[in-house]
């Protein structure tokens, strides 16, 4: 049996996907592909609702997830909870990429972060929330989360600041590496974000769009000026 399950958030190029296939000793193996995000906890539950009372043990192949937030930890704690009430061993393999560094920033084991529960063993209680120890999670939790913010916004800027350099290429005649140091001057010396200045000058090249602002565009002009000289 093979199923599949997507997230709500329509248009996501990435929405979570699990396919599942349950062989006849009872062995379920889901492979979701995609995204671990907001809202793939509730994928997986209903993966997990689906599957047949003869299930007995659970295997995920974590091949085809491509990106994770802290929501993926709500995920595992999804995972972790079904196998305990199941009692039935649970294991996640094959963790690459991105959410392998999500699980070593957090302490986890990269080859499975579910072993103790894959075991059947009680997980540890979680400490009161004012203890240090909660604080010290809470702590490493928000610079994990600013990690991975700083790296979702760093993905959707590349394309608008590729473009720009191209821009800057074929207008001037100069290297990419020559187009990055323009578009990276100019964002210091006017004070503006890297993708704003990138945006800005991909739209002022496009019918009737309008002209970067006024620092920006003097602080193009010197960069490029520089360049030049």
């Amino acid at each position: 049996m093979t199923s599949a399950a997507h997230t709500s958030l329509a248009g996501r190029l990435d929405a979570l996907v699990i396919e599942s296939h349950v062989d006849e000793g009872g062995r379920a193996v889901l492979a979701p592909r995609g995204e671990l995000v907001r809202g793939s906890a509730d994928v997986l539950a209903g993966t997990l609702a689906e599957l047949p009372a003869r299930t007995c043990r659970l295997e995920l192949d974590m091949t085809g997830v491509v990106f994770m937030d802290t929501a993926g930890l709500q995920f595992l704690e999804t995972l972790g909870t079904y196998g305990l009430q199941q009692r039935m061993p649970v294991t996640t393999v094959n963790w690459r990429g991105q959410p392998r560094r999500i699980l070593e920033l957090v302490g986890l084991d990269t080859t499975d972060p579910l072993c103790s529960t894959a075991h059947g063993s009680t997980p540890e209680p979680h400490p009161p929330a004012s203890s240090a120890v909660a604080l010290e999670r809470e702590e490493q939790l928000r610079r994990l989360q600013d990690e991975v913010d700083q790296l979702r916004q760093a993905i959707t800027s590349r394309p608008v600041i590729d473009q720009a350099r191209g821009i800057l290429m074929a207008t001037h005649a100069i290297t990419s590496d020559e187009a990055w140091s323009i578009l990276r001057e100019a964002s210091q010396v006017s004070n503006t974000k890297l993708r704003t200045v990138a945006a800005s000058l991909t739209a002022s090249t496009e019918s009737d769009g309008p002209p970067p602002p006024e620092g920006v565009r003097t602080a193009l002009r010197t960069a490029i000026a520089r360049r030049d000289s």
